[in-house]
């Protein structure tokens, strides 16, 4: 029989606080929880620190991260910070669906749930950025080497080509001639789903640089070395997939070519 001075249980809800830098490839690291009892305050609580986020984009700001959740653990009405969620969020910032909880102690279940979801080892989508990032940075560097980086495109964004909205960029590129040569680190070993995502945008990014540049588009998709069309059936769509919307596919081993033609092309090297 339950005890008469058990403390009766309340059915809250709670939802996650998500950083998401690139909304094409649904890369996110939960970075906050609000927990909301029926008839107290809101459960705030938040990662105990920015590595995750930072492992999954470098190039975060963390300062305004701060802000963010220096702002929000200020207020205690729940009707308040839903309002200064919603006119804080960017692109960048999502929540997630809501879901139930049953308890009697909101702030101890609050806690629970912080340790399952803020606290918890980098998951699958850290690791598809982190592999990704990988391949970026030996990119960069062998351009680097032979000169060229800082000359190079950066970030090309795909909607001044395509339309409107478009998320996607391209991580750089140059001009040769009547050609615009493009490169994008693509980890097929963690993150498939990236090569349709780019074969999706290519035919429309290859018109729209045609008809405003005059010019005709090159994109190389940039991968691991290693992988083989056999090694499962996955890789081998994904492979196929590239090859098919005409993107180029080269691995990180023949990034030191690709860096010297690119010097030669730009007129740093002979």
């Amino acid at each position: 029989m339950k005890a008469m001075t058990d403390t009766p249980r309340q059915n809250c809800k709670f939802f996650l606080l998500r950083y998401v830098p690139d909304a094409v490839k649904n890369e996110f690291v939960n970075i906050g929880l609000v927990l909301l009892p029926p008839q107290a305050p809101p459960e705030l609580r938040f990662a105990r620190n920015w590595s995750r986020v930072q492992a999954l984009d470098p190039q975060a700001d963390t300062e305004l991260l701060d802000a963010f959740r220096d702002e929000l653990s200020r207020e205690s009405d729940k009707e308040m910070l839903l309002g200064k969620m919603e006119d804080s969020f960017s692109n960048a910032l999502q929540t997630s669906e809501y879901k139930a909880c049953l308890t009697a102690a909101p702030a101890q279940e609050a806690d629970e749930l912080a340790r399952i979801y803020l606290d918890a080892p980098r998951g699958r989508r850290a690791r598809e950025a982190s592999a990704r990032q990988a391949i970026f940075q030996r990119m960069r560097r062998e351009f680097d080497q032979t000169g060229v980086w800082k000359a190079m495109w950066k970030e090309i964004p795909v909607a001044r080509y395509s339309r409107p909205g478009d998320p996607l960029e391209i991580d750089c590129g140059y001009k040769s001639d009547s050609t615009i040569k493009m490169f994008q680190a693509v980890s097929l070993r963690t993150d498939l789903a990236a090569a349709k995502v780019l074969a999706f945008s290519y035919s429309e990014l290859a018109a729209g640089i045609l008809r405003i540049e005059r010019s005709q588009a090159r994109l190389t998709a940039i991968i691991e070395d290693g992988l083989e069309k056999a090694e499962n059936d996955q890789i081998e769509f994904a492979m196929e997939t590239l090859e098919r919307h005409a993107i180029q596919v080269a691995t990180v081993s023949d990034l030191p070519d690709l860096a010297i033609v690119a010097a030669r092309e730009m007129g740093v090297l002979p």
